[in-house]
């Protein structure tokens, strides 16, 4: 058997590239055609080299999670990879900075990256690293039915069905009136079929006020769930819709760190969470938060990052569904694949990622 290869911490590399969307994101949050991505690399002396990246949303967001990637990574030179020792210096260092933010998305990132390089060394995917093991996940479409014109939705739902025989998509509503969301809801379901779960998010478009009456004139739809009605950070609100409505209340992308999702769980501001690896800390932001849904029998979801995402629900206590989006596929060697409504995590080293060399030079800047 092959004894643990001890890695040592020498250096990172940090680029950026953006990847035109084939349905840009047409959402309450904006408009985007294309979509930024931060790819971070971590180099050790023994040659290994971990992978992971960032998607900030904003093209300029690398000026500044950029240098401070580079600064946190100055402090780890030559020393040993210990994602948890590394997690905890990081966080003790935000007591003045803030435990929010860019401080916690550029964490996120080399986190993700040094897990990677570690199960590399163990000569073991992610998932087995972390005392699960690869195979299915079940995972729905998000790559589509954004608030875009009614007339389009029937057909970009059957393609969202077919791209991977999906069980479940997602669609995206807050549209002007009541009417125009439960119009949408059924162009959907005439398309693909009742027996085709229907997430909804309404991406923190709603007051108070809004929602109360949305969610209630929408709580009859037969919807998997309701995800951000409501800005993400209040939780007393999104307890009241939690309580008031039998349709589940999702919550858990904007969440930063697993202090804050534990906050969120004893406020009891929703059924059930999906973090995001980006902004939850990364794969050990992850796991921590993973043990509170666990213990608290929560389903746990995932936001993007598919590729570490599902490693991490393998080995997640109450794993419920992987939300899959292919917007990085174009840069990524060996993209997994979806099928019959599962993804595959792969019996790969480590999360998997390898970059496309002649995509990254194609798309960077």
């Amino acid at each position: 058997m092959k004894a643990f290869e001890k890695l040592t911490f020498e250096r990172v590399t940090v680029r950026a590239v953006a990847i035109p969307l084939r349905r840009p994101v047409e959402a309450k949050v904006g408009t985007y055609p294309e979509w930024p991505f931060i790819l971070i690399d971590v180099h050790t002396k023994e040659g290994v080299i971990g992978r992971s990246y960032l998607e900030p949303y904003l093209k300029n967001a690398v000026r500044y999670v950029g240098p401070m990637i580079q600064d946190m990574a100055d402090a780890f030179k030559g020393r040993t990879l210990a994602p948890l020792d590394m997690y905890r210096d990081v966080i003790g260092t935000m007591h003045l900075l803030g435990r929010q933010g860019v401080s916690v998305i550029a964490a996120a990132g080399l986190d993700m990256a040094i897990w990677d390089a570690l199960a590399k060394a163990a000569g073991l995917p992610l998932a087995a690293m972390l005392g699960g093991s690869v195979g299915k996940i079940r995972t729905y479409n998000t790559n589509g039915l954004w608030l875009i014109p009614q007339e389009k939705l029937a057909e970009e739902a059957r393609s969202l069905v077919e791209e991977g025989n999906f069980s479940a998509i997602k669609i995206r509503l807050g549209r002007p009136q009541l009417e125009d969301d439960i119009k949408a809801i059924n162009s959907v379901r005439q398309a693909v079929g009742n027996h085709i779960q229907l997430m909804s998010d309404f991406n923190q478009g709603q007051t108070l006020q809004d929602a109360l009456l949305r969610m209630h004139g929408l709580d009859d739809q037969g919807l998997y769930w309701f995800e951000e009605p409501v800005v993400f950070d209040n939780y007393a609100q999104s307890a009241q819709l939690a309580r008031e409505l039998k349709t589940p209340i999702s919550i858990g992308e904007n969440i930063y760190g697993p202090r804050s999702f534990f906050d969120a769980v004893q406020a009891k501001a929703a059924d059930v969470y999906m973090p995001d690896l980006m902004r939850i800390g990364g794969v050990t932001g992850w796991m921590r938060a993973a043990a509170i849904a666990g213990a608290a029998g929560l389903p746990l979801s995932s936001h993007l990052y598919p590729e570490v995402s599902a490693h991490l629900l393998r080995a997640s206590e109450s794993a419920d569904w992987l939300e899959y989006r292919d917007w990085g596929n174009p840069i990524i060697a060996e993209p997994f694949q979806v099928t019959d409504g599962h993804a595959v995590v792969p019996d790969r080293l480590g999360n998997g990622i390898e970059w496309d060399e002649a995509a990254v030079k194609k798309y960077i800047y």
